[in-house]
């Protein structure tokens, strides 16, 4: 019978709760913890007071190449490589950081939060994967999420040369039917 450590058990539960009250999918918890699923599906519960959404994480890079969610994916990585350059955080600690500084800067700004943290956790897998890289805006210089091995040349960022139909959702329409 193998020794548990309570304490190492106890950082398990801290890790899971914060995941949680980040939104993290279970599958996430499952990855990054050595907690049964059982007591993740009891601690998810606890802490929203709700059953975990089920479904399969996000498989695709292409999510990531959308106008906004590139945008909102770019300014996650502009946060996590910055404290991985200039902190002493790794692996899930960095994205937690960088996630934290992600939702209080989108917040700040009154925008909607785009990027789940099981989105980014996936994402920095990805680019760890040589699935997706950074590729720098040719019009403003500001590194924007790209397919690896897409070409960089003459790239131009989602910012600079907005999509037609950029910010024509339905809740813009309507909070601008509201102002006039």
């Amino acid at each position: 019978m193998r020794n548990k450590s309570v304490i190492l058990e106890a950082r398990d539960i801290r890790l899971a709760i914060d995941l949680i009250e980040l939104g993290a999918r279970l599958q996430l918890l499952e990855a990054e913890t050595k907690l049964s699923r059982e007591r993740l599906l009891k601690l998810y519960k606890e802490v929203k007071g709700e059953s975990p959404p089920k479904g399969m994480l996000p498989f695709s890079t292409d999510w990531f190449m959308t106008w906004q969610p590139n945008i909102h994916a770019s300014l996650f990585m502009a946060y996590y490589r910055f404290f991985q350059k200039h902190t002493e955080l790794r692996g899930l600690e960095l994205i937690i950081k960088a996630y934290r500084m992600y939702l209080e800067q989108v917040r700040r700004g009154g925008m909607d939060v785009v990027l789940s943290l099981t989105r980014a956790w996936t994402m920095v897998r990805f680019f760890e994967a040589d699935m997706l890289q950074t590729v720098i805006c040719r019009e403003c210089s500001g590194e924007f999420v790209s397919h690896a091995h897409d070409p960089r040349r003459g790239y131009v960022c989602g910012l600079c040369h907005m999509p037609a139909r950029a910010g024509k959702t339905r809740k813009a329409r309507e909070s601008a039917a509201v102002v006039a």
